[in-house]
Protein backbone atom coordinates (compact mmCIF):
# COMPACT_ATOMS: atom_id res chain seq x y z
CA UNK A 1 0.00 0.00 0.00
CA UNK A 2 2.87 2.46 0.90
CA UNK A 3 4.12 2.24 -2.71
CA UNK A 4 0.68 2.93 -3.92
CA UNK A 5 1.11 5.86 -1.88
CA UNK A 6 4.54 7.33 -2.91
CA UNK A 7 3.63 6.68 -7.07
CA UNK A 8 0.65 8.94 -6.11
CA UNK A 9 2.89 11.38 -4.66
CA UNK A 10 5.09 11.81 -7.08
CA UNK A 11 2.20 11.75 -9.83
CA UNK A 12 0.55 15.33 -7.86
CA UNK A 13 3.85 16.78 -7.21
CA UNK A 14 4.57 17.27 -10.55
CA UNK A 15 3.55 20.55 -11.60
CA UNK A 16 4.42 20.32 -15.12
CA UNK A 17 3.45 15.92 -16.02
CA UNK A 18 4.29 16.43 -19.92
CA UNK A 19 7.56 17.77 -19.10
CA UNK A 20 7.77 14.99 -16.13
CA UNK A 21 7.08 12.43 -18.92
CA UNK A 22 9.23 13.31 -21.42
CA UNK A 23 12.37 13.59 -19.05
CA UNK A 24 11.77 9.86 -18.48
CA UNK A 25 11.31 8.85 -22.01
CA UNK A 26 14.41 11.01 -22.43
CA UNK A 27 16.13 8.67 -19.61
CA UNK A 28 15.40 5.21 -20.88
CA UNK A 29 15.62 6.53 -24.58
CA UNK A 30 18.60 4.04 -26.11
CA UNK A 31 18.56 2.04 -22.75
CA UNK A 32 18.28 -1.81 -23.32
CA UNK A 33 15.81 -4.06 -21.16
CA UNK A 34 16.94 -7.80 -21.25
CA UNK A 35 16.24 -11.06 -19.78
CA UNK A 36 18.36 -14.02 -20.58
CA UNK A 37 18.69 -18.01 -19.62
CA UNK A 38 22.18 -19.89 -19.66
CA UNK A 39 22.97 -22.94 -18.59
CA UNK A 40 25.74 -26.17 -19.12
CA UNK A 41 27.21 -28.66 -17.79
CA UNK A 42 29.49 -28.56 -14.64
CA UNK A 43 31.50 -30.75 -13.00
CA UNK A 44 31.82 -34.67 -13.46
CA UNK A 45 30.73 -36.95 -10.28
CA UNK A 46 33.41 -37.94 -8.36
CA UNK A 47 33.81 -41.40 -6.29
CA UNK A 48 35.28 -40.49 -2.39
CA UNK A 49 36.75 -43.86 -1.50
CA UNK A 50 37.70 -44.73 2.63
CA UNK A 51 39.09 -47.66 4.03
CA UNK A 52 37.30 -48.70 7.53
CA UNK A 53 39.04 -51.52 8.43
CA UNK A 54 39.13 -54.06 6.50
CA UNK A 55 36.25 -52.60 4.02
CA UNK A 56 36.44 -50.25 1.22
CA UNK A 57 33.80 -47.59 1.51
CA UNK A 58 32.74 -45.00 -1.30
CA UNK A 59 30.26 -42.33 -2.00
CA UNK A 60 29.54 -39.87 -4.95
CA UNK A 61 29.35 -36.63 -4.96
CA UNK A 62 27.15 -35.10 -8.17
CA UNK A 63 27.40 -31.93 -9.15
CA UNK A 64 24.20 -30.51 -11.32
CA UNK A 65 24.56 -28.59 -14.07
CA UNK A 66 25.31 -24.85 -14.08
CA UNK A 67 22.54 -22.19 -14.99
CA UNK A 68 22.06 -18.57 -14.80
CA UNK A 69 19.28 -16.39 -15.25
CA UNK A 70 20.03 -12.55 -15.70
CA UNK A 71 17.92 -10.14 -15.98
CA UNK A 72 18.58 -6.42 -16.34
CA UNK A 73 18.47 -2.34 -17.69
CA UNK A 74 21.25 -0.85 -19.00
CA UNK A 75 22.36 2.77 -20.93
CA UNK A 76 26.15 2.68 -21.02
CA UNK A 77 27.49 4.10 -24.50
CA UNK A 78 30.04 2.11 -26.04
CA UNK A 79 33.64 3.38 -26.38
CA UNK A 80 34.67 2.98 -29.65
CA UNK A 81 36.82 -0.23 -28.96
CA UNK A 82 33.99 -2.09 -27.99
CA UNK A 83 31.91 -4.00 -30.30
CA UNK A 84 28.36 -4.53 -31.05
CA UNK A 85 26.09 -7.49 -30.39
CA UNK A 86 22.64 -8.48 -31.77
CA UNK A 87 21.15 -9.66 -28.68
CA UNK A 88 22.72 -9.13 -25.15
CA UNK A 89 23.22 -12.95 -23.98
CA UNK A 90 23.78 -11.98 -19.79
CA UNK A 91 27.46 -13.40 -20.03
CA UNK A 92 28.79 -10.24 -20.93
CA UNK A 93 31.97 -8.86 -19.25
CA UNK A 94 32.66 -5.32 -19.91
CA UNK A 95 35.63 -4.15 -17.94
CA UNK A 96 34.72 -0.55 -18.90
CA UNK A 97 31.49 -0.77 -16.75
CA UNK A 98 33.70 -0.28 -13.65
CA UNK A 99 35.12 2.71 -15.47
CA UNK A 100 34.89 6.19 -13.08
CA UNK A 101 33.72 8.31 -16.40
CA UNK A 102 32.08 6.88 -19.57
CA UNK A 103 31.18 8.67 -22.53
CA UNK A 104 27.76 10.16 -22.09
CA UNK A 105 26.99 12.21 -18.98
CA UNK A 106 24.14 9.77 -17.52
CA UNK A 107 24.68 6.31 -17.58
CA UNK A 108 23.09 2.99 -15.22
CA UNK A 109 22.90 -0.57 -15.24
CA UNK A 110 20.75 -2.26 -13.05
CA UNK A 111 21.22 -6.26 -13.15
CA UNK A 112 20.59 -9.18 -10.77
CA UNK A 113 21.84 -12.86 -12.01
CA UNK A 114 20.72 -16.09 -10.16
CA UNK A 115 23.35 -18.46 -10.86
CA UNK A 116 24.48 -22.33 -10.38
CA UNK A 117 28.13 -22.70 -10.56
CA UNK A 118 29.82 -25.98 -9.75
CA UNK A 119 26.97 -26.94 -7.15
CA UNK A 120 26.85 -23.93 -5.43
CA UNK A 121 23.75 -21.32 -5.70
CA UNK A 122 24.69 -17.27 -5.87
CA UNK A 123 22.02 -14.15 -6.44
CA UNK A 124 24.78 -11.51 -7.64
CA UNK A 125 23.61 -7.98 -8.59
CA UNK A 126 25.84 -4.86 -9.79
CA UNK A 127 23.76 -1.97 -10.04
CA UNK A 128 25.13 1.61 -10.57
CA UNK A 129 23.96 5.22 -11.05
CA UNK A 130 26.66 7.71 -12.93
CA UNK A 131 26.67 10.91 -14.39
CA UNK A 132 29.67 13.23 -15.47
CA UNK A 133 30.28 17.01 -16.16
CA UNK A 134 33.87 18.22 -17.48
CA UNK A 135 34.37 19.44 -13.79
CA UNK A 136 32.32 17.08 -11.52
CA UNK A 137 31.12 13.49 -11.23
CA UNK A 138 29.01 11.69 -8.97
CA UNK A 139 28.43 7.87 -8.82
CA UNK A 140 26.66 5.20 -6.57
CA UNK A 141 26.48 1.76 -7.51
CA UNK A 142 26.09 -1.78 -5.13
CA UNK A 143 27.96 -4.64 -5.74
CA UNK A 144 27.20 -8.60 -4.77
CA UNK A 145 29.25 -10.89 -5.87
CA UNK A 146 29.09 -13.97 -4.36
CA UNK A 147 32.27 -16.21 -6.00
CA UNK A 148 34.17 -13.20 -4.77
CA UNK A 149 32.57 -13.20 -1.45
CA UNK A 150 32.00 -9.53 -1.50
CA UNK A 151 29.02 -7.27 -1.04
CA UNK A 152 29.10 -3.45 -0.22
CA UNK A 153 27.17 0.01 -1.21
CA UNK A 154 29.43 2.65 -2.29
CA UNK A 155 28.72 6.59 -3.25
CA UNK A 156 31.49 8.88 -4.23
CA UNK A 157 31.54 12.57 -5.48
CA UNK A 158 34.66 14.14 -7.05
CA UNK A 159 35.77 17.28 -8.66
CA UNK A 160 37.13 16.60 -11.60
CA UNK A 161 40.70 18.36 -12.79
CA UNK A 162 41.10 18.17 -16.75
CA UNK A 163 44.82 18.12 -17.39
CA UNK A 164 44.66 17.13 -20.83
CA UNK A 165 41.69 15.96 -23.19
CA UNK A 166 42.23 12.26 -22.73
CA UNK A 167 43.70 12.42 -19.13
CA UNK A 168 41.86 13.59 -16.00
CA UNK A 169 42.26 13.13 -11.93
CA UNK A 170 39.60 13.48 -9.45
CA UNK A 171 39.58 13.78 -6.30
CA UNK A 172 36.38 14.32 -3.19
CA UNK A 173 34.76 11.69 -0.68
CA UNK A 174 33.67 7.71 -0.80
CA UNK A 175 30.89 6.48 1.60
CA UNK A 176 30.74 2.58 1.54
CA UNK A 177 27.97 0.64 3.54
CA UNK A 178 29.00 -3.62 4.17
CA UNK A 179 29.46 -6.09 6.54
CA UNK A 180 32.30 -5.53 9.59
CA UNK A 181 35.21 -7.25 7.17
CA UNK A 182 37.98 -8.10 9.56
CA UNK A 183 35.82 -9.70 11.81
CA UNK A 184 36.08 -13.27 12.22
CA UNK A 185 34.07 -15.52 14.14
CA UNK A 186 36.28 -18.63 14.14
CA UNK A 187 39.00 -16.66 16.32
CA UNK A 188 37.18 -17.23 19.76
CA UNK A 189 37.37 -20.68 19.07
CA UNK A 190 41.06 -21.25 18.25
CA UNK A 191 43.27 -23.05 21.46
CA UNK A 192 46.03 -22.10 22.52
CA UNK A 193 47.97 -24.29 20.58
CA UNK A 194 46.58 -22.54 17.42
CA UNK A 195 44.63 -25.49 16.35
CA UNK A 196 40.48 -25.04 16.05
CA UNK A 197 38.28 -26.55 18.26
CA UNK A 198 35.82 -27.45 15.40
CA UNK A 199 34.63 -30.48 17.27
CA UNK A 200 33.07 -28.62 20.27
CA UNK A 201 31.79 -25.81 17.78
CA UNK A 202 30.38 -28.39 15.71
CA UNK A 203 28.53 -30.15 19.29
CA UNK A 204 27.26 -26.91 20.07
CA UNK A 205 26.15 -26.60 17.18
CA UNK A 206 23.69 -29.24 17.82
CA UNK A 207 25.57 -32.27 15.92
CA UNK A 208 27.06 -35.71 17.93
CA UNK A 209 30.04 -37.53 18.04
CA UNK A 210 29.48 -40.69 18.74
CA UNK A 211 33.46 -42.02 18.16
CA UNK A 212 32.89 -45.75 19.34
CA UNK A 213 29.90 -46.69 17.00
CA UNK A 214 31.27 -44.04 14.05
CA UNK A 215 28.33 -42.29 14.00
CA UNK A 216 28.40 -38.77 13.40
CA UNK A 217 25.00 -37.20 13.30
CA UNK A 218 23.57 -33.56 12.48
CA UNK A 219 21.13 -31.48 14.80
CA UNK A 220 18.04 -33.20 13.31
CA UNK A 221 19.07 -36.58 13.71
CA UNK A 222 20.52 -38.15 10.69
CA UNK A 223 23.75 -39.57 10.21
CA UNK A 224 26.50 -37.26 8.10
CA UNK A 225 29.41 -39.42 8.25
CA UNK A 226 30.05 -43.18 9.26
CA UNK A 227 34.35 -42.58 9.98
CA UNK A 228 36.30 -39.61 11.10
CA UNK A 229 37.73 -39.15 7.63
CA UNK A 230 33.91 -38.11 5.86
CA UNK A 231 33.70 -35.93 9.03
CA UNK A 232 36.62 -33.97 8.77
CA UNK A 233 37.00 -33.13 4.97
CA UNK A 234 33.33 -32.97 4.37
CA UNK A 235 31.08 -32.38 6.99
CA UNK A 236 33.13 -29.99 9.12
CA UNK A 237 33.91 -27.25 6.50
CA UNK A 238 29.95 -27.07 6.30
CA UNK A 239 30.07 -26.58 10.04
CA UNK A 240 32.55 -24.36 9.59
CA UNK A 241 30.91 -22.41 6.94
CA UNK A 242 27.46 -22.32 8.49
CA UNK A 243 28.51 -20.79 11.67
CA UNK A 244 30.77 -18.24 9.84
CA UNK A 245 27.94 -17.15 7.41
CA UNK A 246 25.50 -16.97 10.69
CA UNK A 247 27.47 -15.21 12.94
CA UNK A 248 28.66 -12.57 10.17
CA UNK A 249 24.53 -12.11 9.06
CA UNK A 250 23.91 -11.92 12.58
CA UNK A 251 26.07 -8.08 13.03
CA UNK A 252 25.05 -5.23 11.21
CA UNK A 253 26.61 -3.53 8.21
CA UNK A 254 29.21 -0.70 8.76
CA UNK A 255 29.89 2.55 7.25
CA UNK A 256 33.05 3.64 5.89
CA UNK A 257 34.07 7.13 5.11
CA UNK A 258 37.24 7.92 3.53
CA UNK A 259 39.13 10.39 1.01
CA UNK A 260 39.86 9.47 -3.07
CA UNK A 261 42.27 10.79 -5.43
CA UNK A 262 41.63 8.94 -8.98
CA UNK A 263 42.57 9.03 -12.66
CA UNK A 264 40.85 8.25 -16.20
CA UNK A 265 42.83 8.14 -19.34
CA UNK A 266 41.18 7.52 -22.42
CA UNK A 267 42.82 7.35 -26.06
CA UNK A 268 41.55 5.50 -29.37
CA UNK A 269 42.51 5.03 -32.88
CA UNK A 270 41.59 2.26 -35.19
CA UNK A 271 44.97 0.30 -34.94
CA UNK A 272 45.70 1.27 -31.39
CA UNK A 273 43.95 2.11 -28.68
CA UNK A 274 44.45 2.64 -24.25
CA UNK A 275 41.47 2.72 -21.56
CA UNK A 276 42.69 3.14 -18.30
CA UNK A 277 41.66 4.22 -14.69
CA UNK A 278 42.71 4.29 -11.05
CA UNK A 279 41.32 5.02 -7.67
CA UNK A 280 43.67 5.54 -4.13
CA UNK A 281 41.69 5.93 -0.94
CA UNK A 282 44.32 6.45 1.22
CA UNK A 283 42.40 7.83 4.05
CA UNK A 284 39.67 6.19 6.49
CA UNK A 285 37.45 7.78 9.01
CA UNK A 286 37.79 5.47 12.34
CA UNK A 287 34.66 5.42 14.07
CA UNK A 288 35.75 3.69 16.82
CA UNK A 289 32.76 1.07 16.66
CA UNK A 290 33.26 -2.67 17.98
CA UNK A 291 33.54 -3.94 14.24
CA UNK A 292 35.26 -0.96 12.63
CA UNK A 293 38.12 -2.21 10.27
CA UNK A 294 40.62 -0.36 11.92
CA UNK A 295 39.99 -2.76 14.92
CA UNK A 296 41.11 -5.11 13.20
CA UNK A 297 43.82 -3.60 11.61
CA UNK A 298 45.50 -2.77 15.04
CA UNK A 299 44.26 0.97 14.38
CA UNK A 300 46.09 1.97 11.76
CA UNK A 301 45.43 3.41 8.51
CA UNK A 302 45.29 1.12 4.98
CA UNK A 303 45.16 1.29 1.95
CA UNK A 304 41.68 0.86 -0.54
CA UNK A 305 42.15 0.70 -4.44
CA UNK A 306 40.89 -0.40 -7.60
CA UNK A 307 42.07 -0.09 -11.20
CA UNK A 308 41.10 -0.89 -14.83
CA UNK A 309 43.23 -1.53 -18.00
CA UNK A 310 42.08 -2.08 -21.63
CA UNK A 311 44.52 -2.09 -24.25
CA UNK A 312 44.57 -2.92 -28.03
CA UNK A 313 47.03 -2.62 -30.35
CA UNK A 314 46.73 -4.04 -34.34
CA UNK A 315 50.33 -4.76 -35.38
CA UNK A 316 49.34 -4.81 -39.27
CA UNK A 317 46.05 -5.82 -41.13
CA UNK A 318 46.63 -9.31 -39.89
CA UNK A 319 48.33 -9.33 -36.27
CA UNK A 320 46.94 -7.61 -33.59
CA UNK A 321 47.25 -7.89 -29.42
CA UNK A 322 44.90 -7.04 -26.76
CA UNK A 323 45.01 -6.98 -22.36
CA UNK A 324 42.36 -5.90 -20.42
CA UNK A 325 41.29 -6.06 -16.67
CA UNK A 326 40.36 -4.68 -13.82
CA UNK A 327 41.61 -5.22 -10.49
CA UNK A 328 39.69 -4.57 -6.84
CA UNK A 329 41.56 -4.60 -3.04
CA UNK A 330 38.70 -2.80 -0.57
CA UNK A 331 39.31 -4.05 3.37
CA UNK A 332 42.26 -6.76 2.43
CA UNK A 333 39.80 -8.73 0.09
CA UNK A 334 40.97 -8.87 -3.55
CA UNK A 335 38.76 -9.72 -6.54
CA UNK A 336 39.84 -9.23 -10.10
CA UNK A 337 39.31 -10.47 -14.23
CA UNK A 338 41.82 -10.01 -16.79
CA UNK A 339 42.39 -11.97 -20.53
CA UNK A 340 44.95 -11.23 -22.90
CA UNK A 341 45.59 -12.96 -26.18
CA UNK A 342 46.81 -12.38 -29.82
CA UNK A 343 44.86 -12.47 -32.80
CA UNK A 344 45.85 -13.22 -36.75
CA UNK A 345 43.54 -13.05 -39.45
CA UNK A 346 44.60 -15.34 -42.36
CA UNK A 347 43.03 -13.91 -45.77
Amino acid sequence: MKHIYLILIVLFSCAAPKECCSQIKKAFKFSTFYVAVNGGTSLSDEDIYSVDGSRVDYDTVFTPYDYSLTLGVRKIQRFQYEGSTPFKDGTETSFSDAASVGRSPFEYLFEVDYKRQEGVEYFDQTHFLRYVKPKWFTKVEYIKDGFADIEYYEATQRFRINGKKKLSFNFGGVTRLAEPYGYDPLEEWIMQSGNLHYTQLAIEQGYSVDVFQSEYRSPNGNIVATNSEIWNEVVVPTVLKDYVEKKRNELENQWQYSLVVGFDFYHYKKNFWLHTWGNLMPYHHDSGGEFSYHKFNDGEQWYDYSGGLIFGYKLNRNLGCFVEGKYNKYWNREWYDFKCGINYIIF
